[in-house]
């Protein structure tokens, strides 16, 4: 986990006010503007060492001033309560990792005074003033600390740190400025105007949410419910392509679909944009036909361009034979199909109105697109004159031009902006070495005969993965990230598995791989490739791990070098394995062994090169003695 140092400048502005009255100095006591919190809306009161003075309560809020005048008396000394702040984009709660300063310490300004980890990172949280450290009211490693949460108070002088020996949260709840309505009421020609939707019946707007850290957009691939629908708790609302994945967003509450407000294939739709409208009574449906969002225009897809010039001069009398796409088309309507069958269709130039899906109702699969056949069209009727004999009638649209552009998915962007990144900014190094198989081969051919019962196929990339976890153990610095201020070593094994998906690569995640037998880890990834390729990982499976693997053997590849997966320190490319003579003693004087060439990826910030040679011995003497992984 990243770990940074924020300085942070209080948002308080003085509000310098003479007294009505008085004048500078005068009174029974010495008096003068002290601020006591920092927020949205910032306080600052007159403050006296006598018992009770009138005074005047100043807030500033932008750049309006608004005053009254009151009478306070005030137990504690002059002091400011510390707001747990906002220190990342994405931030809700943060957690005190540990707190730099104790209660009765000096402060300078630029000392650190605490660590807070956030959802992104581990930040210093530094304060610009001299001052010293009264109360910490929230203890180290409290976690799911609200943002604006007091955690601390500071004073200006040693003396007042004693007055708050007893002081706890509660009290600091207690004394929370009342809000600038309450202290000056607007009158009720400023209540701002209700909002659009105020009139219509009861209703609740789906948001687009945040389904991975690090999205800030989304695609409607598909919605999974038409309007008028009833919606249950549980049920698949639409499809939202991420930055990471596609993935199923499902409904919470029950009700019915009254309005959709962001249509299919909608891209680059910014978080928190309102997709639709859900009611709990069928009958308020018709109400909201005519609904649209204020400010937010109802988003559609962008219109399909003009015809080309080529599809222009088709000649009229074939409009009188339809095709089988248009006769498809009149026949089913709206055409459910996955998103994969979808993509695999555009790339073979087939209409998915044609293919008869096999799928839960009726819906188009993978399958069904790979298996599909185009019918014959009938010949055109020869009523006008044919045309030139060298135009064959073709089902499939053929590409004009020297080139197409592909538009770029969320996923692609998004492996685009890592690899670059990680190349630019992280000093890789490459080791290889040659792996004889042949003994992790003879085993697991005798282990599938154990498992065949089961319905459990071990393959070489499952030895692959443990000697690799174990490895790691071994040599926990390959197990390691680069954090910036840090080095975090992690103590447990998550085997990052690169999968080719016709989105782009994704790695899910097979967890605690060193402690899961080969028949757990066979499971793992069978079950994650097979969500992968369909679109449907959750971001906790994919999202993490502590090192990486690529296999690109199964395609005939004998070496590679992989680029490594930041924050992780390694990632280890395995090619394929082929059949060598190897000098040996006996009457030949050589044998033939199923040779399989590794390299791996070092980040030489963490792994040095006698680390990651270590990191491989203990590799090859898993897979060579593939036995010695029962130890």
């Amino acid at each position: 986990m990243l770990r940074w140092v924020v300085r942070l400048r209080q948002s308080v502005r003085w509000v310098p006010r003479p007294f009505p009255g008085s004048a500078p100095g005068s009174g029974s006591g010495s008096c003068r503007l002290r601020r006591y919190h920092s927020g949205g809306a910032s306080r600052v009161r007159s403050v006296c060492n006598s018992a009770g003075v009138y005074g005047k309560a100043v807030f500033v809020q932008g750049n309006k001033t608004v005053s009254y005048q009151d009478r306070r008396w005030y137990s504690l000394p002059p002091h400011q309560k510390v707001l747990l702040p906002s220190l990342s984009p994405t931030m809700q709660m943060g957690t005190i990792a540990r707190w730099e300063k104790k209660e009765g310490d000096k402060i300078n300004e630029g000392d650190l005074l605490a660590e807070v980890e956030t959802d992104k990172a581990t930040v210093g949280f530094e304060l610009l003033e001299d001052c010293y450290l009264a109360k910490i009211l929230v203890a180290e490693g409290t976690r799911d600390v609200p943002i604006g949460g007091v955690i601390c108070i500071t004073v200006e002088q040693p003396e007042f740190v004693a007055a708050f020996k007893d002081y706890t949260l509660e009290d600091a709840a207690a004394s929370a400025p009342p809000p600038a309505s309450a202290a000056a009421p607007p009158p009720a020609a400023a209540t701002p105007p209700q909002p659009p939707g105020s009139s219509y019946p009861p209703h609740m707007k789906v948001l687009l949410p945040a389904l991975s850290p690090t999205m800030t957009m989304g695609t409607v691939q598909r919605w999974e419910k038409k309007l008028g629908e009833k919606l249950s708790e549980g049920d698949l609302l639409a499809e939202i392509e991420t930055d990471k994945a596609t993935i199923g967003f499902e409904v919470q509450e029950e009700g019915y679909l009254a309005k959709i407000m962001v249509s299919e294939g909608t891209r680059d739709v910014p978080l928190g944009t309102p997709l639709c409208i859900i009611v709990e009574k069928e009958s308020d449906i018709q109400a909201f036909a005519d609904y649209v969002e204020t400010g937010v225009a109802e988003m559609t897809t962008p219109p399909p361009p003009p015809p080309s010039p080529v599809a222009a001069v088709a000649p009229s009398p074939q409009l009188s034979t339809p095709s089988p796409a248009a006769i498809a088309a009149a026949k089913k309507g709206r055409v459910f199909s996955s998103p994969l069958a979808k993509k695999l269709a555009a790339e073979k130039g087939i209409d998915v109105a044609q293919v008869t899906g096999t799928g839960p109702d009726g819906r188009v699969t993978r399958k069904d697109i790979e298996t599909f056949v185009a019918p014959k069209t009938a010949p055109a009727p020869s009523v006008t004159a044919a045309p030139p004999p060298a135009a064959a009638p073709s089902t499939a649209a053929v590409p004009t031009g020297t080139f197409t552009d592909a538009p770029i998915s969320n996923i692609r962007r998004v492996i685009a902006q890592r690899l670059m990144q990680s190349k630019q900014t992280i000093p890789h190094y490459y080791l290889s070495i040659d792996v004889n198989m042949d003994q992790v081969l003879d085993l697991r051919k005798e282990l599938n005969e154990e498992v065949k019962s089961d319905n459990v196929k071990l393959s070489v990339n499952d030895f692959i993965i443990k000697a690799s976890a174990l490895s790691c153990l071994k040599v926990p610095e390959a197990n390691s990230s680069w954090l910036d201020t840090v080095i975090r070593q992690n103590h447990v094994v998550d085997v990052s598995v690169a999968v080719s998906t016709p989105n782009g690569l994704i790695t899910p995640i097979v967890f605690n791989a060193h402690i899961k037998g080969l028949a757990g880890i066979s499971k793992d990834v069978t079950s994650l490739a097979d969500k992968a390729r369909q679109g449907k990982l959750q971001p906790h499976e994919f999202q993490g791990g502590t090192f990486t693997i690529s296999n690109l053997g199964m395609f005939g590849i004998k070496n590679f070098s992989a680029i490594i997966n930041p924050p992780q320190a390694c990632i280890l490319a395995v090619g394929g394995s082929e059949k060598r003579l190897l000098p040996a003693d006996n009457e030949r004087g050589f044998d033939v062994a199923s040779m399989m060439s590794v390299t791996l990826s070092c980040d030489h910030r963490v792994v040095d090169g006698a680390v990651g040679a270590q990191w491989l011995a203990e590799f090859r003497k898993f897979l060579e003695k593939p036995i010695t992984m029962l130890l």
